[in-house]
């Protein structure tokens, strides 16, 4: 259904054997030197890619809610970088995306333990230094602890091609309003009538 959409919709973006967040990622510190980049998601691990240029508007609950982060903003709220984030979220894991992290560790503790140490590389050479506890589950889950880093990070050098002036936005056609009639994608549908875009697609249709 997704790539359905995205066809009807445009958007001709993507690369067999990549996730679409390296994409984004790539996409994302490539152009940031040429132009400010906005990233729309509710995936909050593209929050890594926060930098100068780059801001993340994270997706809330409720229609049209959201919360604006930019490099600043993220740090004052979290007390990490966007950087030490990957390793926050190496730690926790993320059932979602398929990596466990450290079984014990939750959310609460990885970000203390990243605001004490700065990143994992350092924590692991001061283990002596955590409570028995905490230094066990994380000598138990070494290995599982690498493997989550790898795949908590976003890849930034996917091999895409891609100019911006294929990517302007020129409206919403027939084609897409007909797709999410026929999925009866209804939140969709509301967001149409509330643009617009409805009205619009038929004045054209009907001018043509």
């Amino acid at each position: 259904m997704a790539k359905e959409m995205v066809d009807a919709f445009g958007i001709h973006v993507g690369l067999v054997g990549y996730e679409a967040d390296d994409c984004i990622g790539t996409l994302a510190k490539r152009l940031h030197h040429d132009v400010h980049v906005s990233i729309v998601t509710g995936d909050r691990d593209l929050l890594q890619l926060l930098d100068r240029d780059i801001h993340v508007d994270l997706l809330q609950k409720g229609y049209g809610n959201y919360r604006s982060y930019t490099e600043s903003i993220f740090f004052e709220h979290y007390g990490v970088t966007p950087r030490q984030y990957v390793d926050v979220k190496a730690l926790m894991g993320d059932a979602s995306d398929g990596y466990p992290g450290v079984h014990g560790i939750g959310e609460k503790t990885a970000f203390k333990l990243m605001k004490q140490f700065g990143s994992i590389d350092r924590l692991l050479s001061h283990l002596e230094l955590l409570p028995n506890g905490q230094r066990k589950k994380i000598s138990t889950d070494l290995s599982m602890l690498h493997l989550s880093k790898r795949l908590a990070e976003i890849n930034c050098q996917v091999p895409l091609t891609l100019y911006l002036s294929d990517a302007e936005f020129s409206g919403i056609d027939d084609a897409f309003i007909d797709k999410v009639d026929q999925l009866g994608l209804r939140l969709v549908n509301y967001a149409l009538v509330q643009m617009n875009w409805r009205e619009r697609s038929l004045s054209n249709h009907s001018i043509g």
